[in-house]
Parts: structure tokens; C-alpha cells; sequence
């Protein structure tokens, strides 16, 4: 299980005990507060707290004190301009504290992203608990033949069930070790801080992250891209859902020009308008090189 019963019982104590605030409240956000949700078979994101809702960001471009006489729709239209033209701090102004539980692997996949505030269990001082990622048959493949970081054909029959049997058989010796390495009959053990050297990179580890509104969108737009690994893409997904809740008038505007739009090169526009004038453009006679080129196509045909 994701969360003991101690955990679900500490959930549900805080959400039975409201308090009133003149803080700005995001009544979508408010649903998910301190609630975990299960990503992987051990996992989970869950929100500890947050800061700040789409109006916001519009006070924050205005430098105003309240909604005036505006009319939602003009707040929509500058959340899209400022999307638009990648002004970056009025979204800023919103932040987002998640408690996160995810293997090893993975964070250090995530902790790329150097704009967030960090505090990560600590395996010096307590001892790891025996959780580790397995993957789900359907998710293990082979290596990918044309992309290096990714994945090709998926494996199956014998030849998976021999992986899962490996991953499960490693894990499991590892830890036992582990334990073996921190108490030896009574004896004084090997200090935590190395014996964690040993327990492999798919077991799970926590931890708080804070992180501003511009910065995560930028995580989500890397992280629940098709393409991004599908470990980390699940834990995005999830955030995605919670984000468009919050903000969603912010995280229209941000799948519309970041996940569903495209940034053009100049030598792309160039194309684009010999194109629409008529004229027949190959790879060889557009200035890009054959993968600017492959990923054009992708996307204008």
C-alpha cells in the first residue's frame, strides 16, 4: 500500500479540520489538498499546500488589488497573452508544495529540474523502507534502435518473465543485505549512511517538493510529453490533472501554446512561406539539417 493507515488517518483528520483565511482559495485545488494519489505500485504525489490561483497571476501583471470591474474573459485574454509571449513572473506569483513518493531512478530524473525547492528522505538518518518499482509486463522493452534514451519492441513471453524475475530476485537480495549489513546478531552494525550503498536505484525514496507555477510548467511540459519515460510521465500526468484544477484558466493557456503548440526556427518560417507561396521545398533546399528537418515534417506534414 502507498499509505499506511496511520497516514490515511493523519489525511483524514486534517481535511475534517477547516480553517477559515483571507488567503486566496482555489476551490479546485482545495479538493486535492493532503489526498494521495497512487502513481506506480508504490507511489503517489499528494498536495501539502499551495499558493495563489489564476487571479493571481493577473493581479501580479497588474500590480492591482482586486478584480475592479474587469470581466473574466479579459483576465483569460492576458493570462494568454502573457502564456503567449513567455512572460514568465506573473506566474511565478502561484507556487505548489507536493509530497512525493517515487523510486530512486526517478528522482534523479526529476532532480534535473534545479528550480524547485528539495528536501528528500534521509537515508543516513532512518533506515529505507523494503518498497521497490517492479514494472507492469506491458511496460517492459527492449532498447530502442534509432533513439538512445528510449525504448524499442516490447519484450514478452519468456524473455519478460525472465526480466521480472531478475529485477524481483536483485531487489530483494539487496535489501536483505541491507538489513543484514545495519544488525548482526545484536552486534553493532554498519552505519546506515553506508550500508545504503548497496540498495538498488528501483527502490522508493519521498520527498517535499516546491516549486513555483512557471517552473512546473516547464517540468510538465518536458515530463508528460509522449516521449518523456514513462515513469516519470505517470508521475506528470498526475500533477497535470491537480495543476488544471488549480489554475485552469493558466493551464489552458499552457496546453495550448506549450503542449499543443510549436516553436518555429527562422529557417522554418522561411519554409513555411515558400511553401504557402506555392513553391515545392525539400530537406536539401530548406538551410535545416536532416533532423530539424525529420521534426518539421512531424508537425507541418
Amino acid at each position: 500500500m502507498p499509505l499506511t493507515s496511520e497516514q490515511h488517518a493523519e489525511i483524514a483528520a486534517l481535511r475534517a479540520a477547516p480553517r477559515a483565511t483571507l488567503r486566496t482559495v482555489s476551490e479546485g485545488m482545495e479538493a486535492h489538498l493532503y489526498l494521495a494519489h497512487q502513481v506506480l505500485d508504490h507511489g503517489f504525489v499528494r498536495v501539502i499546500d499551495y499558493m495563489g490561483d489564476d487571479a493571481s497571476i493577473v493581479q501580479a501583471a497588474r500590480v492591482s488589488y482586486g478584480a475592479g470591474t474587469r470581466k473574466v474573459n479579459d483576465d483569460s485574454g492576458l493570462i494568454r497573452y502573457l502564456m503567449r509571449h513567455w512572460h514568465s513572473t506573473p506566474f511565478e506569483m502561484c507556487e505548489l508544495k507536493l509530497h512525493v513518493k517515487l523510486p530512486i531512478f526517478v528522482a534523479r530524473q526529476w532532480i534535473r529540474h534545479r528550480t524547485a525547492n528539495v528536501n528528500e528522505y534521509s537515508a543516513r538518518y532512518s533506515v529505507m523502507d523494503r518498497e521497490f518499482y517492479i514494472p507492469e509486463p506491458a511496460h517492459l522493452a527492449a532498447q530502442s534502435t534509432v533513439n538512445n534514451q528510449g525504448r524499442g519492441a516490447m519484450l514478452e513471453g519468456a524473455e519478460a518473465a525472465r526480466v521480472l524475475e531478475i529485477l524481483k530476485s536483485d531487489a530483494a537480495r539487496s535489501y536483505d543485505h541491507y538489513e543484514e549489513m545495519l544488525s548482526q546478531d545484536g552486534q553493532q552494525g554498519l552505519a546506515r549512511e553506508l550500508a545504503r550503498m548497496n540498495l538498488p536505484a528501483n527502490i522508493y525514496t519521498q520527498w517535499y517538493w516546491k516549486v513555483d507555477l512557471h517552473n512546473l510548467f516547464h517540468f510538465l511540459r518536458l515530463r508528460a510529453d509522449p516521449h518523456a519515460q514513462y515513469e516519470i510521465r505517470v508521475y506528470a500526468e498526475t500533477i497535470a490533472r491537480m495543476v488544471a484544477d488549480w489554475v485552469p484558466v493558466a493551464f489552458a493557456a499552457f496546453e495550448d501554446y506549450r503542449m499543443g503548440g510549436a516553436t518555429l526556427s527562422s529557417k522554418a518560417v522561411t519554409v513555411l512561406k515558400r511553401r504557402l507561396a506555392g513553391e515545392t521545398v525539400g530537406q536539401e533546399d530548406s538551410g535545416m539539417s536532416k533532423g530539424e528537418w525529420r521534426e518539421f515534417v512531424e508537425v507541418w506534414g
